[in-house]
């Protein structure tokens, strides 16, 4: 009940100028910094660990900033899952090797957790004529699992996978060169992670990005997307010409080491919100 409400009220403030919701994006962003002391621990603790030479002050300023991009991120979502679109086009910039894409070459498109994640899905399924998959992690509520689904099947020719799915169909599609959207950058847990350095830190990291495209024989190209003030902008990388070796532990690292570049461009737009280091190595301390 809670749930379809919230979902009605956020698709209404869809509607809103985009500097509207934005400012509305930015206040919540400052009360979930407040109420959830938990979570701003997680970023805060992130932050340490990945940027020892800032002060505690300028940590403090990006922990704020880190929160205001999530809530006007999540708050995007009212317009990017529910507004026509020529009003996602008009606020979404798609540039750099775009057309690479049209090749018939099977490609991973490397797409880390910065905040915008969805909307480099949604401007690639909207704006070319080919077939994405991505791999679909469900949502512990119903409603929102299913909006979330809904939200990624507006456009194009585009397939979800579950986890549980396993790995042959998503090979499959690979091969069928439909270009895989992976979001690699990611624990886990022991099980299914190696760790790798990222800022100088071991992290338990999926290999994935390195497995998917050795079996599917396929190139990767990182997707970032980066927040403006008008809206967002997406850009496609040119693909690694070194990528993937026979080594899936140094190609995860070499990802962790591309990832940093990436992060370090905009700090305050990737998703420290997630407890990055909670697997640790054998005898290494607790860091949450």
């Amino acid at each position: 009940m809670f749930s379809a409400l919230g979902l009605g009220v956020l698709r209404g403030l869809g509607y809103l100028p985009l500097s509207w919701l934005r400012a509305l994006g930015a206040g919540l962003g400052q009360v979930l910094l407040v109420a959830i002391p938990s979570r701003r621990r997680v970023v805060q603790t992130n932050l340490r660990v990945c940027f020892p030479h800032l002060s505690e002050a300028e940590r403090d300023a990006l922990t704020r900033q880190t929160f205001v991009h999530f809530a006007q991120a999540w708050l995007d979502r009212s317009w990017l899952w529910h507004r026509s679109a020529a009003c996602i086009q008009s606020r979404v910039q798609l540039t750099g090797d775009v057309a690479a894409l049209s090749d018939e070459v099977p490609t991973v498109l490397f797409a880390p957790h910065f905040m915008g994640l969805d909307v480099g899905w949604t401007a690639l399924t909207l704006n070319l004529p080919l077939h994405f998959t991505t791999i679909f992690t469900p949502q512990s509520n119903a409603a929102v699992d299913a909006w979330v689904a809904k939200g990624r099947q507006r456009f194009g020719n585009v397939r979800l996978f579950r986890r549980e799915d396993g790995v042959k169909p998503i090979v499959s599609a690979l091969r069928q060169h439909a270009l895989l959207y992976l979001l690699p950058d990611m624990n886990f847990g022991p099980s299914e992670s190696i760790f790798v350095p990222f800022y100088g830190e071991p992290a338990a990291t999926v290999p994935s990005l390195s497995r998917f495209s050795k079996l599917g024989r396929a190139r990767v190209a990182p997707v970032i997307t980066r927040m403006t003030e008008t809206g967002y902008e997406v850009v496609v990388h040119s693909a690694w010409r070194d990528f993937p070796t026979d080594d899936a532990e140094a190609d995860t690292a070499l990802m962790n080491q591309r990832l940093e570049g990436f992060i370090n461009t905009m700090p305050a737009q990737y998703f420290w919100v997630h407890k990055r280091f909670k697997t640790r190595p054998s005898g290494a301390p607790e860091l949450y």
